[in-house]
């Protein structure tokens, strides 16, 4: 019997017994069929994403609300612990992962990234006042923290290690801790993403002081669907309402509305490392 042969009684039997050869699977159609996308985020990270009198607001809201219109779909949200978000993801517990999620070499291999929605370039928060850190370089010896899984700890790790006294860096469940821990005076600053630490020192200006320049890779955050090419025609369809969203203006006064200026953000991938 000839392959073609042996291919055509196969189907016949499925056929046969009422079945069909199985469609590739495509998530996009599949969300638009239910009407809804779930997004999964953790809501301790503004101005991003965050919970004021139990309501979720936001970068992240305001943005994926605007994006959830586009697909034509009424966006649900999750709020998770940082560190079991990615892993949810992987086994399909929600749709996309709008959490700002800092765009990576590693992480591109992993996941399908989204355009870039943030600038995730990673700078220092110390206490209002402290004039012993003028400059990152100025942490050397001090205890500092970042988030627990974060690319910003990594980069903080790096020039923690690159200094002739490294600093004592800790890791935190989520970003609020580590400020909270910075205005008890426990450590002497905190690495996260200059929109992060910018919002903090504009909210609370107070106890809160943003160290300038920023350190390390200029970086982006984007936000992650599931792997694999099931997810194609979805990141296709949000990076199109995106560039609709950067032509008509959009994007940028969402910015604009949290952050008091709009960051240059690219319109294609960049380049990572």
């Amino acid at each position: 019997m000839t392959n073609l042969n042996v291919k055509g009684t196969a189907m016949a039997v499925l056929l046969g017994l009422g079945l069909t050869a199985p469609a590739l699977a495509d998530q996009l159609a599949d969300i638009k069929a239910k009407g809804t996308i779930t997004a999964a985020t953790e809501m301790h990270y503004a101005p991003f994403d965050m919970l004021v009198d139990g309501e979720y607001q936001g970068i992240g809201r305001d943005l994926f609300d605007e994006v959830a219109k586009e697909l034509g779909v009424k966006a649900e949200y999750i709020d998770l612990p940082w560190a079991s978000i990615l892993p949810g993801l992987e086994a399909g517990k929600f749709d996309i992962v709008n959490a700002p999620v800092t765009i990576t070499a590693e992480r591109m291999a992993r996941y399908s990234f989204t355009l870039p929605i943030g600038n995730a370039t990673v700078a220092l928060a110390k206490r209002a006042g402290d004039s012993a850190i003028s400059k990152p370089e100025d942490i050397a010896g001090m205890p500092v923290g970042s988030q627990k899984g974060s690319a910003q700890l990594e980069q903080l790790k790096a020039l923690s290690a690159s200094l002739a006294t490294p600093a004592d860096v800790r890791e935190y469940v989520n970003i609020d801790e580590a400020l909270a821990d910075l205005a008890a005076g426990r450590i002497k600053a905190v690495a996260n993403s200059m929109p992060l630490m910018g919002y903090a020192a504009i909210e609370r200006p107070e106890l809160f002081e943003l160290v300038m320049p920023p350190f390390g890779d200029p970086k982006y955050f984007g936000w992650v669907a599931q792997p694999g090419d099931d997810s194609a025609t979805l990141v296709a369809a949000i990076n199109e309402a995106l560039l609709k969203m950067h032509a008509d203006g959009r994007l940028d006064a969402i910015n604009k509305k949290w952050l008091g200026a709009a960051p240059e953000l690219p319109s294609t991938m960049p380049d990572v490392k």
